[in-house]
């Protein structure tokens, strides 16, 4: 009677046993199995923490290039980025433009990037996924912004040259319209004079002798015919002093007795100009010493 009883309560021991065992691996595969979970969890979160800053960081220097940027507010003044853009501020304009062309290559660079590792990691997330696009989105529009600025440098360029090649047309007819009124002025206040004895004079063909009876009483007068290049230019603008050689000279021609005077000057005289343009009404001045 003794002997049944303890089979059977061996037999449940050994049972009891092989359950406790079977539970136990359970047991450790399970916790084993949590600690995963919660390992993986964190992960996801850091990763998902990661994910959220890299996408804001971007989102900020993509906003940066509208809300901040000098280039972007210069080349949309119109008119006024037309009248400033000199070719220093231009170059600064396309150079600035290149960075932030520069600046939306690296921005796609990490957004694929973000993508591959976010894809890799298995974390699909809904959220993360809309802001991915609206960064995708954001991208595109600075990239037309960004192209839209170049055009706008090359078609402000374009309006600046022409508008200097206006400016140095008008210059140039300027200066040729002050050089034809300066040429006007000289030959307006210019006159021509020759100093020399009565026997020079004469011979050259400068002066003739008229009037008088069988050749007394003539009169010496300027010649209606003689060479001009016997004869110095004056610009009474400026200058209103001829000096002569001599201390005694007498004016031949019908200048204004007037508009000059004769000084004695240590041994030589001088005729002072008082009048200009009194005194150039007779453009040619004979001096005879």
């Amino acid at each position: 009677m003794r002997r049944p009883f303890v089979f059977v309560l061996a037999a449940v021991i050994v049972l009891l046993a092989g359950a406790t065992a079977v539970l136990f691996q359970r047991y450790r595969k399970t916790s084993a199995e949590l600690g995963d979970a919660e390992s993986a969890a964190k992960s996801a979160q850091a990763r998902y923490a990661e994910a959220f800053d890299a996408i804001a960081e971007i989102q900020d220097s993509l906003n940066a290039i509208a809300i901040g940027d000098t280039t972007v507010r210069i080349l949309s003044q119109g008119l006024q980025a037309e009248q400033t853009l000199t070719e220093p501020h231009r170059r600064e304009a396309l150079e600035r433009i290149t960075s932030l062309d520069a600046s939306l290559r690296r921005s796609k660079e990490r957004i694929r990037r973000l993508e591959v590792g976010l894809n890799k990691s298995g974390v699909r997330i809904a959220g993360l996924e809309r802001m991915i696009a609206g960064l995708k989105q954001t991208v595109a529009e600075k990239e037309e912004l960004v192209g839209r600025l170049t055009g706008r440098v090359d078609s402000l360029q374009t309006t600046v040259a022409g508008l200097e090649t206006v400016a140095q047309q008008d210059r140039e007819t300027i200066r040729s319209q002050q050089q034809t009124l300066e040429e006007r002025r000289r030959e307006l206040g210019t006159i021509y004079y020759v100093i020399g004895r009565k026997r020079d004079l004469i011979s050259s063909g400068v002066v003739v002798a008229r009037g008088g009876l069988l050749g007394l009483g003539r009169t010496l007068q300027p010649s209606r015919a003689f060479n001009e290049n016997l004869f110095t230019p004056l610009d009474t603008d400026h200058e209103t002093v001829i000096h002569t050689p001599s201390s005694r000279v007498k004016v031949l021609s019908a200048q204004p007795a007037s508009s000059y005077e004769l000084k004695l000057v240590g041994n030589r005289m001088e005729i002072h100009i008082l009048d200009p343009r009194e005194f150039r009404k007779v453009r040619h001045l004979v001096i005879m010493t």
